[in-house]
């Protein structure tokens, strides 16, 4: 007898009494993906080593309850605007817009209360939907003015399982009903050996240029990343050259940087972005994106004060981001592709992570 692709549990209540469901899609081939309404959280990805054990490649928490508590946007989406804001302000036709300020003197991630902190509804799609793949609908209505932001925005995303890709991929769809800007993106920690430190991976990033920062992690402009600890351009072990006294490694402790990426002629549709591997598991995860850039972050701040799924305290390096977006701070940089958004128009982006096993 045959399974559903898509089951369901019960994962919990909202605070304000709101159901909380996890649906786990599987796509056949041994990847699987668990997520829940609040912040469309992506609680669990299990994908297959290279003797066909599988394993979830994202650090995830044990409950809902940790969940609601603070944690570092442990899978969730991120947005209105993923990344950082300087001081929380910017200026849009003119009129000046002020954020929550929650990341020091920025605005980080949507502010206090971003997208990864509200309730989504999630719907099952059919396979004829979903064009015979295995996806869910995820649904929000972002209020004008919520976290200082102009317009009602509605929002649609996809996440589907495909099989002949063995991929996951993520589909954003969103309009306004007033000038705003918007950047989402998502934001899981992977670590394709399943636990313990991330610094053994390499990691290759189609980008020759990056993002500097400024101590508050503010973009400076953009650098050739030529001859330095930011060329990824070839794979590299992570750890390699973490550790180097390089000014921007120690404002950031570590990555926390975006990389422009070199689109060539893919600059409508989706490129290559960044390729992880795994010797030890033979796992292999590309990430192919339509978005300018990705956000590399080697989990700097994971302190050990939360547990993960499996129990095991989170700590610096266990886990790292690949967020595919538009760059940090673009309203304020006019010389950064515009993060716009008007009435009459549609943001569209997707992301596909496939994955594989290592030659």
């Amino acid at each position: 007898m045959s399974t559903s692709p898509i089951t369901t549990r019960e994962y919990g209540h909202m605070p304000d009494g709101r159901p909380v469901t996890e649906y786990t899609l599987d796509n056949g081939r041994g990847l699987s993906l668990s997520a829940i309404n609040l912040g469309g959280i992506v609680t669990a990805l299990r994908v297959p080593d290279r003797h066909g054990r599988s394993t979830s490649v994202v650090l995830g928490l044990p409950s809902l309850a940790e969940y609601l508590k603070p944690h570092p946007h442990l899978g969730t989406v991120v947005g209105r605007y993923a990344n950082r804001i300087a001081r929380g302000r910017f200026t849009l036709d003119g009129t000046a817009h002020q954020l929550g300020l929650n990341n020091g003197v920025n605005s980080l991630h949507g502010g206090a209360t971003g997208f990864g902190k509200r309730y989504w509804d999630i719907v099952p799609l059919s396979a004829q939907d979903a064009g015979g793949d295995v996806a869910i609908e995820l649904r929000y209505t972002s209020a004008d003015g919520e976290e200082g932001y102009p317009g009602e925005v509605r929002l649609t995303l996809r996440y589907t399982l495909a099989a002949a890709s063995n991929s996951w991929r993520i589909d954003y769809s969103a309009v306004t009903d007033r000038p705003t800007v918007l950047n989402l993106s998502h934001h899981d920690y992977f670590n394709l050996a399943g636990s313990g430190s991330v610094l053994d991976h390499r990691l290759m990033l189609a980008a020759s240029r990056y993002c500097p920062v400024d101590d508050t992690l503010i973009p400076l402009g953009l650098a050739d990343v030529a001859s330095t600890p930011f060329d990824f351009r070839t794979p590299t072990r992570i750890g390699e050259r973490i550790r180097e006294g390089h000014e921007q490694l120690m404002r950031a402790h570590g990555y926390d940087h975006n990389w422009v990426l070199d689109r060539g002629d893919a600059a409508q549709g989706l490129a290559l972005a960044a390729r992880l591997e795994h010797e030890a598991s033979g796992r292999a995860m590309e990430v192919h994106t339509s978005q300018p850039g990705v956000q590399f972050y080697s989990g700097n701040f994971l302190d050990g004060s939360l547990f993960g799924s499996a129990g095991a305290s989170l700590r610096q390096g266990d886990g790292l981001c690949l967020e595919t977006q538009h760059f940090p701070d673009s309203p304020n940089q006019p010389e950064f592709p515009s993060t716009v958004l008007r009435p009459g128009e549609r943001f569209q982006s997707a992301t596909e992570h496939r994955f594989g096993l290592i030659a």
